[in-house]
């Protein structure tokens, strides 16, 4: 008992030893009135998106600050006994989209991608730390400067092109930022590595960041240096003018047509003007054999007039393969024909036009965004078209709000390629089939809603059912839809809001699985589908009611990319989204490369959606145009 007594005194005086030799850190200097963002009151940012197509964004413009940067100020004085020169940084870091600085099994090494979170300093790289003079002792001297946020900020060589230092293919993230002022001593300033003095340098071909070093690194513990955090100094947003004008890029027309600008306007054009500040440029599908058509010769309104699921059925018994009319979708003929910007309105609006004899069509349409982003909570507020009818009976438009990686704008390759599949390697290209080359980088990446009338079918086994041969259309039913009915009959005016990330196939992530799986967030059960371990995406669908979505004025889509995962919401207003899509990076690979925003209306092939209730070969081609409406979208 007596020993126990002293083994438990001795625990006691060893805590109280090991507390007490907890040393605060000292400095021979104190730091007062630290301010930032002293010409900046709001601690929200609309992005300006003024020169920025060419240029990238600047956080702030002068139309935001009378000098186009953010201040900052401190006093600072010398508390030793002699006469010293001191030294100053400061940097900034988006706070919401990164990754966590530290390893989580070990504070003292970075985690692995840490050089991926957008963070910077001075945009002279070169400019390490600037000295605030040799202040006598017990002097002081009241520091007033100035920093902006910019793309590429640690100006790395590969989204430079021909000498031009392209800030936009690395632009400032939306979201919460970061301030980070570092104030140190000559001495120990020269046992900080140059590396973190200049953000651009490596260590062992690795960036390292200065939040991780001064945080959490040997930073953390260096003397007479002092490290102040303004954490959610500010956040930033975009708000893309939808009024603002479309661009039509006419090289991607048909250059032999004559009176190619026939429909350009004031608001949508291929000027000079347009090219610099337009927003939004009109999408132009791409479209393969593997979306070819073979129609029923019918055009009708199916929306509005009475076109019921016998009137479907009877035009898919009727019609031999050799009496339909074999068509690809098309896309526009002319510049500006199916896209309008409304700057009275600040909307844009697209159309699929009506068909004729003879000028058979299902036109896909839509419009692009201009300006990339790596992450982000993408909401748009829009009236696309609805897609059932009163018999509940499809109109064989897909309703599409996706995200797609960002192209660039000549011949350069490289700069917007996604982080390494470390197992397998992806699939070298979108279309390349299941035989096709695995590689270690792409640059593909895209993050789909496509909502559209079929079934919630899952399968539990891996399967490859491959696209039937055309003799085998549309001779009857698919075989698919009569191993569905129950499904089909279950969800009648429904539509499926399918919720798609292609990952390439990548076989990184330690869930990766096949056939139909689950995951689970916030309390709610998400079941994930791919074909095979070569298929490049993995999919969720959830039911919802058409007159929901599309019954009234408008609605909400939103997709939140995040570093590690991605979460699809929709709802009636902004503040009543609720979650019908979730995937992490434990079960695919989360794109890390700047994307651009599309919404479109598509006909899409129903043999890439198996277990469909209707065809599109059997849906009329349509009488009337279909509209759809885009109100707003943000970006934070």
């Amino acid at each position: 008992m007596k020993f126990l007594k002293t083994y438990i005194l001795f625990i006691i005086i060893l805590v109280l030893v090991s507390c007490f030799s907890k040393k605060e850190k000292t400095y021979d200097f104190s730091i007062s009135e630290i301010k930032f963002l002293t010409n900046y009151q709001s601690n929200q940012l609309e992005l300006d998106y003024e020169n920025a197509f060419l240029n990238g964004f600047t956080i702030p413009t002068t139309k935001q600050t009378e000098n186009g940067y953010f201040n900052f100020s401190f006093k600072f004085t010398n508390n030793s006994n002699k006469e010293k020169e001191y030294f100053y940084k400061i940097y900034y870091q988006n706070e919401s989209y990164k990754l966590s600085e530290y390893d989580s099994k070990n504070k003292t090494q970075q985690a692995q991608y840490v050089e991926e979170n957008f963070y910077g300093s001075w945009e002279n790289t070169d400019i390490g730390f600037k000295s605030l003079g040799k202040i006598p002792a017990s002097g002081s001297i009241y520091l007033k400067d100035s920093i902006r946020i910019v793309g590429n900020p640690r100006n790395e060589e590969k989204y430079f092109h021909l000498e031009e230092n392209d800030r936009w293919k690395r632009n400032p993230r939306t979201g919460d930022y970061s301030f980070l002022l570092v104030l140190v001593d000559e001495e120990n300033m020269k046992q900080i590595p140059d590396y973190i003095k200049n953000i651009s340098l490596k260590d062992n071909q690795i960036f390292i960041s200065p939040y991780y070093y001064f945080l959490y690194g040997k930073g953390k513990d260096l003397k007479n240096c002092f490290v102040k955090l303004e954490d959610n100094a500010f956040k930033a947003i975009a708000k893309p003018n939808l009024g603002a004008g479309i661009y039509s890029n006419i090289n991607l027309f048909n250059n032999n047509i004559e009176d190619l600008d026939k429909y350009h306007s004031c608001n949508c054009n291929s000027d000079d003007n347009m090219y610099r500040n337009a927003h939004f440029e009109q999408f132009l599908h791409y479209i393969d054999e593997s979306s070819k058509l073979y129609n029923v010769p019918i055009i009708q309104d199916v929306l509005n007039e009475s076109f019921t699921n016998e009137e479907y059925n009877w035009l898919n018994a009727f019609y031999k393969i050799e009496d339909r009319i074999t068509i690809l979708p098309q896309i526009a003929k002319y510049p500006c024909e199916t896209v309008k910007s409304d700057s009275i309105n600040n909307k844009i609006i697209i159309r699929n036009p009506a068909s004729e004899f003879g000028n058979w069509q299902k036109q896909n349409v839509g419009v692009i965004t201009r300006n990339g982003f790596t992450y982000g909570k993408y909401t748009a507020k829009v009236k696309l078209t609805k897609l059932l009818n009163e018999d509940n009976v499809w109109n064989g438009i897909t309703n599409a709000i996706w995200l797609i990686n960002q192209p660039g704008r000549g011949n350069e390759t490289g700069w917007n390629l996604r982080r390494s599949c470390n197992k397998k390697g992806y699939m070298k290209t979108y279309w390349g089939g299941r035989n096709d080359e695995r590689v270690e980088k792409v640059d593909y990446s895209e993050i789909d809603f496509e909502i559209l009338k079929t079934t919630p079918y899952c399968p539990s086994k891996k399967l490859n059912p491959t696209k039937p041969e055309v003799k085998a259309l549309p001779d009857k039913i698919s075989s698919w839809n009569k191993k569905l009915s129950k499904d089909i009959q279950k969800d009648e005016g429904k539509i499926a809001v399918c919720c798609t990330n292609w990952d390439m196939a990548c076989w990184e992530p330690k869930n990766f699985s096949t056939a139909c799986h689950k995951i689970k967030h916030n309390n709610k059960t998400f079941y994930l589908h791919r074909w095979d371990d070569s298929y490049r995406a993995v999919t969720s669908k959830y039911m919802v009611s058409d007159e929901e979505l599309f019954g009234s004025d408008y609605y909400y889509f939103q997709i939140d990319w995040q570093p590690e995962k991605i979460i699809w919401r929709i709802g009636p207003e902004k503040d009543k989204l609720y979650e019908v899509g979730y995937v992490d990076n434990t079960v695919t690979m989360i794109p890390n490369n700047q994307m651009v925003l599309i919404i479109t209306q598509e006909f899409h092939n129903t043999n890439w959606w198996p277990g469909s209730a209707y065809e599109q070969d059997n849906i009329p081609f349509p009488a009337k145009d279909y509209i759809g409406e885009i109100y707003e979208i943000i970006i934070e």
